[in-house]
């Protein structure tokens, strides 16, 4: 990484977190995003003290337009960034119809507006230093969708067909792309609100949970294969191979009469 610059979303906790630190650990400059200032200015300080690199801070909600624009005003003061991580994302847990649209609106602007954006801004001078990197984080329900998370799993499946066709597009230029596909992984993720009235970290077994660190030492390593889909884990690899086949279907109608029984005790019923 010649430029050594990267800039990282949803970088405060987690995966976004943990990539900040690897990356770090190897010398190079970053860029880091995200809502809660206290915590990115907590770790832009500790970074930039352990291993002597520049760290910029921009406090950006990539919901609405204001974030996005934030974000890419910045990219075009910086124009040679060597790698873009798309990592920003939460979750939305509950059936469709009883959420509000608003709340989808906000999740496809995230996970799927602002990696679109952000991508575009980076591209140009990727292209043209003919080198460069583009992760987007997907996760394995792009290929096993189930109840409680349609929008969710639908802005996923996105994010891997994008990676997929730019891999394409991008041929011959010396630009990687990859869809980083994780997991069940501990991060703040599940502590979300949406998430309080069942304790994921407890009922989902710890066989099929991963730690942010491993998550990305594994991406990172794919990186440097050039792959182009990066499915940290046996478990997780063997989840989505059952997303590809036939197995998919049952699997996942097992899991949806689960989901819809918990929800229905829990709302009293289901529209």
């Amino acid at each position: 990484m010649s430029n050594k610059l990267a800039l990282i979303s949803g970088a405060s906790s987690g995966i976004g977190e943990a990539f900040a630190r690897q990356l770090a650990e190897q010398g190079i400059d970053l860029c880091i995003t995200g809502r809660r200032k206290e915590r990115l200015d907590s770790i832009a300080a500790e970074l930039q003290q352990r291993y002597k690199i520049s760290v910029d801070v921009i406090v950006a909600d990539l919901a609405v337009d204001d974030g996005i624009s934030k974000v890419e005003t910045w990219i075009k003061a910086h124009p040679y960034i060597t790698l873009l991580i798309n990592n920003a994302g939460f979750g939305a847990r509950g059936l469709f119809a009883n959420k509000p649209s608003e709340k989808y609106m906000e999740m496809i602007s995230v996970h799927v507006t602002a990696a679109m954006r952000l991508t575009s801004a980076v591209l140009p001078a990727m292209i043209q230093a003919k080198q460069g990197a583009i992760i987007n984080v997907s996760s394995i329900t792009a290929f096993l969708p189930l109840a409680g998370n349609a929008v969710y799993s639908g802005t996923k499946s996105f994010l891997n067909s994008f990676t997929q066709a730019l891999s394409y597009e991008l041929k011959n230029t010396g630009v990687k792309v990859q869809a980083l596909v994780p997991g069940f992984t501990y991060s703040d993720f599940h502590k979300r609100p949406d998430y309080s009235k069942t304790n994921t970290y407890a009922s989902v077994p710890k066989i099929l949970w991963m730690t942010s660190e491993d998550v990305v030492k594994t991406s990172l390593r794919a990186l440097e294969k050039n792959r182009l889909f990066c499915i940290p884990g046996f478990i997780n690899k063997l989840i989505v191979l059952a997303g590809k086949s036939g197995l998919a279907a049952l699997g996942s109608e097992v899991m949806t009469q689960i989901y819809m029984r918990s929800a229905k005790k829990a709302a009293g019923k289901i529209i």
